[in-house]
Formats: structure tokens, C-alpha cells, sequence
């Protein structure tokens, strides 16, 4: 089974917002755009999917960024993946140009149980299990820290300017 380009950018999305979590930082989509040599508009596609199932928040200003919710350090990579995908056959045997050998063939529901078995091992996994313990290359996102400190400084005083 393959995972179409869309299913794979909000994985992908879904790793570094989870690796960057772990450092305490917002990313901006331009920035996973970057880290995963896709564009920006594929990447705010999938971004958008991903706000609207509830597992990544969205700020926009100068404090803005992408983070994620509850949800989606607890969603099963399984039931990402259902979501982003869509549970479609494997294989489309019906439709406008249906098999002839639909009627007495067992290759669909063998299919239909090896995508299901596929799905099982993923739903035992959530994301965050995926980056944990790991050095997750974050091509230098230049994002800001999310410290108090740093908030009560003014730009002269910072020291990354």
C-alpha cells in the first residue's frame, strides 16, 4: 500500500511539530516546507486538514506558529493516516469499469484484511512515539523559543538579534 504525497506531508508535518514540541517551539509552515523540500501551498493544504481534524493548533502574528493540541499527541498514526487518506480500497473492483471477476474473486477481501492488519499495527502508534528519543533534523527553522524571559526583554536586549 502507498501513501499518497498529501498523507505524507502531514505525517511529516505531524513528526516535526512533535520533535519541535519537545524543544518548547512554535514552527511556521514555511519552515516544515523547508524541512521536507516540499512547497509551502502543499504544505499549508495538508497544515489545513490537520487544523480541521483538531490535532494542530494555528496562530497567525508575530507570536504565531503551529503546535499541537491534546489530540494530536494522542491520535494512533492508524487513524491519521484513515483520516488523511480516506478508507478506500486497496484496489477499486466495482466502479464505472467494474472486474468481471468480481463475483467469485478473494482477492478483495484478502486486500481488505491486509489493509486492515496495516492499519492495526499503526493504531498502536502515536506520533510522538515516532520522534521521542530521536534528533529529528529541523533544517535551522529559525523559530524563538517560547520563554517568559524572553518576552520581558526588548529587541536590543536579546541576544539572537
Amino acid at each position: 500500500m502507498q501513501l499518497t504525497r498529501f498523507t505524507d506531508l502531514g505525517l511529516r508535518a505531524m513528526m516535526l511539530l512533535a520533535a519541535a514540541e519537545q524543544d518548547g517551539r512554535r514552527v511556521t509552515t514555511g519552515a516544515i516546507a523547508s524541512s521536507v523540500a516540499a512547497s509551502e501551498h502543499h504544505i499549508a493544504k495538508a497544515v489545513s486538514r490537520l487544523v480541521d481534524l483538531g490535532l494542530v493548533n494555528s496562530q497567525r502574528g508575530r507570536r504565531g506558529g503551529l503546535s499541537l493540541t491534546d489530540a494530536g499527541r494522542q491520535a494512533s498514526v492508524g487513524w491519521l493516516i484513515r483520516e488523511l487518506e480516506g478508507d478506500n480500497e486497496v484496489v477499486e473492483c466495482a466502479g464505472d469499469n467494474p472486474c468481471p471477476l468480481l463475483a467469485a474473486c478473494r482477492l478483495r477481501r484478502a486486500l481488505a484484511d491486509a489493509k486492515e492488519a496495516f492499519y492495526a499495527e499503526l493504531d498502536r502508534h502515536v506520533v510522538s512515539d515516532l520522534v521521542r528519543g530521536t534528533q529529528i533534523p529541523l533544517l535551522q527553522i529559525t523559530t524563538l523559543p517560547r520563554t517568559s524571559t524572553e518576552e520581558q526583554l526588548s529587541p536590543t536586549e536579546r541576544t539572537d538579534s
